[in-house]
């Protein structure tokens, strides 16, 4: 097994109003956990910021995951009913790297822990005459009974559901990542 000490923390945290306070709180939890914690920079996006920006910021975020030995993706529900796509995106990186990957996922109601019926509560949706679920289009509904869809769930070696009333902020699912990260790398 290889060894990890360096942590990427991915998830929606960059665009939160104190992104650098919340990125040095989950480094701080990374450091007393033993490991380092790499969280990306913080997203000033400047008035006027094209495609030169973005591609800079891709580069810096793709350098720190390949330096890093492990994910912990923040799977929380964000402008939608599924993972921030930056977090989506780089789970799968890691994935491709072949690196290990756990998750947690911050939800106000346990009802929400279900993949499909969060789709259900923001877009409508019914069995069809197969009992298959479709959204309002007659699209298939992914109803595994899964938290997330089947792809980002698979991929997680744990993945920690925590019911909060602060879904953005709360980092008990953090702390889970890191303990359970520990027993992996013994």
């Amino acid at each position: 097994m290889r060894r990890i000490t360096s942590i990427y923390l991915a998830g929606p945290e960059p665009w939160l109003p104190d992104a650098e306070g919340v990125a040095a709180e989950q480094r701080a939890h990374c450091e007393l956990a033993g490991f380092v914690g790499l969280t990306p920079a913080a997203l000033p996006i400047p008035p006027g910021a094209g495609e030169l920006s973005a591609r800079e910021l891709y580069a810096a975020r793709m350098q720190l995951m390949r330096n890093a030995d492990a994910a912990v993706v923040n799977l929380t529900p964000f402008r939608g009913v599924s993972a921030h796509a930056d977090a989506a995106f780089e789970a799968g990186v890691f994935s491709g790297l072949g690196k290990p990957v756990f998750g947690y996922l911050n939800l106000t109601d346990e009802g929400d822990a279900e993949y499909r019926d969060r789709v259900e509560a923001v877009v409508g949706g019914q069995p069809d005459e197969a009992g298959a679920w479709r959204d309002g289009d007659g699209v298939l509904i992914e109803d595994f009974g899964l938290p997330e869809t089947l792809m980002l769930w698979s991929e997680m070696r744990r993945l920690f559901l925590i019911v909060t009333d602060d879904p953005l902020g709360d980092l008990t699912g953090l702390q889970l990542c890191l303990e359970a990260l520990r027993l992996y790398a013994d």
